[in-house]
């Protein structure tokens, strides 16, 4: 892979991974469209390091919170005493569905589902489940008022985004609106909730391709890509914030069809 490609994917990967438009489909479908070998899933997984830097920096004062609590409460042996404990055990145990389903099915991830067909087919059906979650949900709570089950739901949604084209953002995005959150909060829940998975995901990538010597990716490209999407990311965390705070999903929505659609229509 050269220094340009990686440059291109990490700024793809960035302004992606937060948008409810799966980083995955576009780290996917750029390099076909413009001719390039496909980098891999373990290539869009270690690059996804630069936008869990992005999350950690953006929402630290959240993290360091959370994250306090949960040591304080497990010292205690309460570990559901407060709310700020509630929510950080709560995304712990959230975050096993993705853990456990993207191990068991983490071949079929990496080949088969990497197809366009799949990739358009996806788009499409979460555009669907995105509009109705807006279409019907109350949109009326926050973090305060979110409890474990609550988390728990949005967990299982987050296990969707195992299958490229359907989005970790658009898929807890979903799960926090069917809950009663309201949009930016949705949003906001849905880059904590996704740090666990992140940082898992990149690490484990990074470590295998470690052993192969980085493959035919190489370590200055890697480094690029990292840090592309980690400057674009934190850009994205900031638009969406902003734009969910008075605009809906349905742009989102619209061009997950499209794109899907595009993708369908020029299969061979």
């Amino acid at each position: 892979m050269s220094v340009f490609e990686a440059l291109v994917l990490g700024i793809v990967q960035g302004f992606t991974e937060f948008l409810p438009i799966s980083s995955t489909a576009h780290l996917r479908i750029v390099p076909h469209w413009l001719s390039w070998s496909d980098p891999g899933a373990e290539f869009s997984a270690v690059i996804q390091l630069g936008t869990l830097l992005s999350v950690l920096l953006y929402f630290r004062e959240d993290v360091v919170r959370l994250t306090l609590a949960a040591l304080r409460s497990l010292a205690a042996r309460k570990l559901f005493e407060t709310q700020d404990s509630r929510l950080a055990w709560s995304i712990a145990v959230g975050t096993l569905p993705v853990v456990i389903l993207g191990l068991g099915f983490k071949d079929w991830i990496k080949t088969e589902a990497r197809q366009l067909w799949v990739i358009g087919v996806a788009l499409i059906g979460l555009a669907i489940l995105l509009w109705l979650a807006e279409r019907y949900s109350r949109r009326r709570g926050n973090l305060d008022t979110l409890g474990f089950w609550s988390v728990q739901v949005i967990g299982l949604c987050q296990a969707l985004a195992l299958i490229p084209g359907c989005s970790r953002s658009g898929s807890t995005i979903m799960g926090g609106l069917l809950v009663g959150l309201d949009r930016a909060e949705a949003a906001r829940f849905s880059f904590l909730l996704g740090l666990p998975a992140i940082l898992g995901s990149g690490l484990f990538e990074l470590w295998e391709l470690s052993h192969s010597g980085f493959g035919n990716h190489g370590t200055l490209p890697l480094l690029l890509g990292i840090g592309s999407a980690f400057v674009c990311g934190w850009v994205a965390i900031e638009f969406l914030l902003r734009f969910l705070r008075t605009h809906g999903t349905l742009v989102f929505v619209l061009y997950r069809l499209l794109l899907g659609s595009v993708i369908l229509a020029t299969l061979p």
